[in-house]
């Protein structure tokens, strides 16, 4: 009885040995994207609008993206997505969609060298942006007060909101995720390619027009072409503040789909 107890406690023992085992190896052989997707569906399991992640959570998240690279994903510069047409128009952008829930997203955007996203916002949503390759200039904002403005020489002015500057700089690959929040971290921002580049996006929640996270348009204007009553800036802090006004979709704006041919997603 008590041999056969010990050879069942080894075997036990050697199987559980045997399952970690098994288990490191198939952690290690796990595609970098497919282990993005198992954090973002635990970050991400109690999301909805207006949700922030823990503090820990974001770090993990960060973590997991600041180690992705652009062959992770199946992408290179020299691919077609990359490649500025030279007909005059405006470049066009690329979307590829890895996977989408009601609790996030993950996709990635294909810029040719002048590529632009202009000024959008992320209503409720926290939102993980990892340039892959490429040099990129991004520029946010955060809403400032929530004031709304009294236009002085523009007849446009009455719906203009006065924003804070959250981000103006280029951003060279490799380098640390960005993140912004609903309220926080440049909530509204506009990407441009100086090079060929790739960001990839993780929105949590993503858009969704039912529940009200409608993806919205700016034009933006210096602080002094507004004004609003009991609003005034220091003459060297104006730069650092600016109206943005909603608009339509721009027309030059063209994104296209495209299939995502990198490692498959595995729920």
């Amino acid at each position: 009885m008590g041999i056969e107890t010990e050879i069942a406690e080894n075997t036990t023992k050697n199987s559980s040995k045997s399952s970690s085992r098994k288990n490191r190896r198939r952690n290690r052989k796990m595609p970098a994207v497919q282990n993005l997707f198992h954090v973002c569906k635990d970050v991400f399991a109690n999301g909805g609008t207006g949700f922030i992640p823990r503090p820990e959570d974001v770090d993990r998240l960060r973590s997991i993206l600041d180690s992705l690279k652009a062959d992770d994903v199946g992408l290179s510069p020299g691919l077609p997505y990359f490649r500025l047409m030279r007909n005059g128009r405006s470049p066009i952008i690329t979307y590829l969609h890895l996977y989408e829930c009601d609790k996030f997203s993950i996709g990635i955007f294909c810029l040719p060298p002048s590529g632009v996203l202009p000024l959008h916002n992320h209503p409720g949503m926290t939102v993980f942006s990892k340039l892959l390759f490429g040099t990129m200039h991004i520029k946010s904002y955060d809403w400032a007060d929530g004031v709304t403005c009294t236009a002085t020489n523009s007849e446009n002015g009455d719906g203009a909101r006065l924003a804070k500057l959250k981000v103006n700089a280029d951003f060279v690959a490799p380098c640390n995720t960005s993140i912004l929040y609903p309220a926080a971290g440049g909530n509204m921002h506009c990407f441009t390619a100086m090079t060929a580049c790739a960001v990839l996006d993780v929105l949590g929640p993503p858009y969704s027009d039912p529940d009200g996270r409608h993806c919205t348009y700016y034009r933006e204007y210096p602080f002094d072409r507004f004004s609003a009553d009991g609003i005034s800036v220091p003459e060297n802090e104006k730069e650092g503040f600016a109206w943005l006004e909603e608009r339509d979709k721009p027309p030059e704006l063209m994104v296209v789909g495209a299939p995502y041919r990198g490692p498959r997603i595995v729920e």
